[in-house]
């Protein structure tokens, strides 16, 4: 049974505190580790956010899902489909990111998409290899789709309502992990410009969504 509005903002409340600690480093840790080139197409200046044209009004959140462990992560606008790995703390208490720059993770401390609450994503964006998992990811825009297949075989899919770069030092740390109004999922990455020196990009790139339609993977996916 999922959790009640009232569970589900008790227990992600308790975690605020906790987040605040760990995610107030998780600028710095995550674009350190995602960028090591220098792109030539950047993001304008910082902070920016895309959002749903005037009048258009946001997606209409659904009723929350039960925890299910995400399994994949799809995204037809930008050609992505994609397993997903669990992601939790470092033992000096920082966010994990994931070491292969061709993965993205859950982190598993906050809810599973589709659980009421935040779920979030966390991806490179390229490495002195190339671009990585999520360097198409600011190019998202409001309305597009994002699909998570998860471990009781359902499918949450969830609508792109805003796009915003943040420089590190403005991460917003509650508004990305500890939203208890309605079900969401927010997928981040590095961008904004890059700082040759410190080899590493200077903000956060953070897509919102908001759950719209659930259905069984069966239906998305029949076979025969």
């Amino acid at each position: 049974m999922a959790a009640s509005p009232r569970t589900g903002r008790t227990r992600w409340t308790r975690l605020f505190t906790r987040l605040l600690v760990i995610v107030g480093v998780l600028a710095t840790v995550f674009v350190t580790g995602a960028a090591l080139s220098t792109p030539t197409d950047r993001p304008q200046a910082d902070p920016t956010a895309v959002a749903l044209p005037p009048g258009t009004g946001a997606p209409q959140s659904i009723p929350p899902l039960s925890p299910s462990t995400p399994q994949s992560l799809r995204i037809p606008a930008i050609d992505l489909s994609i397993p997903l790995i669990s992601l939790g703390l470092n033992a000096d208490g920082t966010v994990e990111v994931p070491t292969d720059y061709a993965q993205a993770g859950w982190y598993r401390h906050g809810p599973t998409p589709g659980e009421a609450g935040s779920a979030v994503i966390l991806g490179h964006v390229d490495s002195y290899q190339g671009p990585a998992v999520f360097s198409h990811l600011r190019e998202l825009r409001p309305g597009d789709r994002v699909e998570i297949t998860r471990a009781d075989s359902s499918i949450a899919e969830f609508a792109v309502t805003t796009v915003a770069t943040y420089p590190k030092t403005q991460f917003p740390a509650e508004q990305v992990y500890a939203n208890t109004d309605g079900n969401h999922l927010q997928l981040v990455t590095c961008g904004g410009d890059f700082d040759s020196q410190a080899r590493s990009y200077r903000s956060n790139v953070v897509v919102y969504t908001t759950m719209i339609s659930t259905s069984p993977d069966s239906a998305r996916h029949p076979t025969g």
